[in-house]
């Protein structure tokens, strides 16, 4: 049985809505006022919430917004109730989060309608998100231990010959070995970094208070901070091939700021390169470019390589790798999602324009301070 909280002060009004909804099949509570709405909001845990607006204690804005500042009441379909059709309040609701409007005088049918579109909506909903977790779930039960094992293999083996063996090794034999267990190492700390930075990012679409605290940061001259960082993650061997900065061009316009901090922008550069040098062949084009539209600023990177369908763009996500049948390659598939999860929660959004066996083309939009005259 579902639950549904109605809170209006007016209690003809809430005792008619509670037996109706009742009649229907519903598990329905009132509340008298908005405080008492938020209180029981909290403890009867309802499917779905109907608020009036005008109300005395705390008005139906204010429940709204403490509902939604709170992640055990964030997601809640709420309904707002009210006699009052002005625009700018019923955008103040949709801005604060509200999922739709039922306006007074309304019929028993329109209500209960209304109520069964929005619950409807919550279980398509609930049941995508179980279907991308299951998603999830199985793309890391087949990559990560792979992930995982591969350079610890690496690791163990060479640092095994080391303990038994040094005494009779040349010192250039050595100096590979120690060779292959850095590269290893790193490998290792680039996965467990990127499955943090991943965590953290999917905590923070769900938690406000977490997001608002990502979003303070701030990255001062952005272009050269992406200029260095190109630069540094060219510079080094992108396995099966070499180093890709004499196939790289940058183009990066200058920009004051980006309103994101630099690490995060390092990042979105770093996975975004890692993705073209994946799927492309050493020597094949990568096009770098930044450019200010708006109120964003726009970051391309476009190579000349595998390519992906319109089928791949659509299931980008952790721990998802394309053709690694067909191809040899490194990493955890967080790399596009980590882009798009960081482009998201500032404010920005990530587009792939892809064309398989002819290239890629991903743009990031970025907010920007001001720019650079």
């Amino acid at each position: 049985m579902k639950k549904i909280l109605v809170v209006e002060d007016a209690q003809a009004l809430r005792r008619d809505i509670v037996e109706m909804l009742g009649y229907e099949g519903f598990d329905v509570k009132g509340a008298e006022n908005g405080a008492v709405g938020v209180e029981m909001a909290h403890t009867y845990q309802p499917d779905l919430i109907i608020c009036d607006i005008m109300m005395p204690v705390l008005d139906g804005f204010g429940v709204l917004e403490a509902l939604r500042n709170n992640p055990a009441t964030a997601t809640i379909p709420f309904i707002f109730l009210t006699a009052r059709t002005d625009r700018p309040d019923m955008r103040a609701g949709m801005e604060l989060g509200a999922d739709d409007y039922v306006t007074k005088p309304f019929t028993a049918q329109e209500l209960i309608k209304t109520v069964q579109t929005r619950l409807e909506k919550r279980v398509n909903i609930h049941e995508n998100a179980e279907r991308r977790i299951e998603e999830l779930r199985q793309n890391i039960i087949l990559a990560l231990p792979h992930e995982l094992r591969t350079p610890l293999n690496v690791i163990m083996g060479f640092s095994d010959l080391l303990v038994y063996d040094a005494e009779t090794l040349e010192p250039p034999r050595i100096a590979d070995m120690a060779k292959y267990i850095n590269n290893a190492a790193m490998r290792l700390y680039r996965l467990v970094e990127n499955y943090l930075i991943y965590a953290q990012l999917e905590v923070a679409c769900v938690n406000p208070e977490q997001r608002n605290i990502l979003r303070q940061g701030k990255c001062a001259n952005a272009h050269l901070v992406l200029e260095e960082q190109a630069k540094f993650h060219l510079s080094k061997p992108h396995p099966p091939t070499e180093p890709r900065q004499n196939d790289t061009t940058l183009t990066l316009a200058p920009v004051s700021s980006i309103r994101m901090s630099s690490e995060y922008v390092k990042k979105v550069i770093e996975e975004l390169l890692d993705n073209a040098c994946k799927f492309s062949d050493a020597g094949s084009p990568i096009a770098v470019t930044g450019e200010i539209q708006g109120s964003h600023y726009v970051l391309s990177v476009s190579d000349k390589g595998l390519g992906m369908t319109q089928q791949q763009i659509d299931d980008i996500g952790a721990y998802s790798q394309f053709e690694r049948k067909l191809r040899e390659q490194q990493g955890s598939g967080l790399g596009l999602i980590i882009v798009k999860r960081l482009a998201e929660l500032f404010d920005g959004a990530m587009s792939i324009d892809s064309v398989p066996q002819q290239g890629t083309k991903v743009r990031v939009l970025l907010p920007i301070g001001q720019s650079v005259s």
